[in-house]
């Protein structure tokens, strides 16, 4: 009778720490500032410094210039074999003139479904009206094999 205590005690404790192993694990990336700092700033005053000051560096800036400084954080899902998968993020994109003085402050979620571009890469051709493939037939006799020795 003991015994058969003992070995549902065990399989009791098993099935406990099995079922646990089960569960979700959440982890948060970055920094957002909360509505309390952000009221501190104030639009049309504030410089790039008093906002270090008060808020602290950013995750990303602006492409061009320093026009914007973004706060980026997010809370992500991890559950057993799963992806993980992002359930909350906040982006906070605080922008400047181009004295330095905050022009903006914007919040955005994940259920905003708003792009911001971070990074931002384009090459202009500067040629104009001229498509890619007028340029590649265009080089077609401009070949000259003697260019290839002296």
């Amino acid at each position: 009778m003991w015994m058969r205590k003992r070995v549902g005690i065990w399989i009791g404790l098993a099935l406990l720490v099995g079922l646990s192993a089960c569960t979700a694990t959440y982890r948060n990336h970055g920094y957002v500032p909360d509505d309390v700092v952000l009221s501190d700033v104030i639009v049309g005053v504030d410089t790039r410094a008093s906002v270090e000051e008060t808020v602290g560096r950013p995750v990303a800036t602006g492409v061009r210039e320093d026009t914007a400084w973004y706060y980026v954080g997010s809370k992500w899902e991890y559950f057993a074999y799963r992806k993980p998968r992002p359930i909350e993020r906040q982006i906070v994109a605080i922008s400047f003139r181009p004295s330095g003085v905050v022009s903006n402050i914007e919040r955005f979620s994940l259920e905003d479904g708003k792009v911001v571009t971070l990074s931002r890469r384009v090459t202009d051709s500067n040629i104009k009206n001229v498509t890619f493939l007028r340029q590649l037939l265009g080089s077609v006799g401009n070949f000259n094999p003697a260019d290839f020795f002296n």
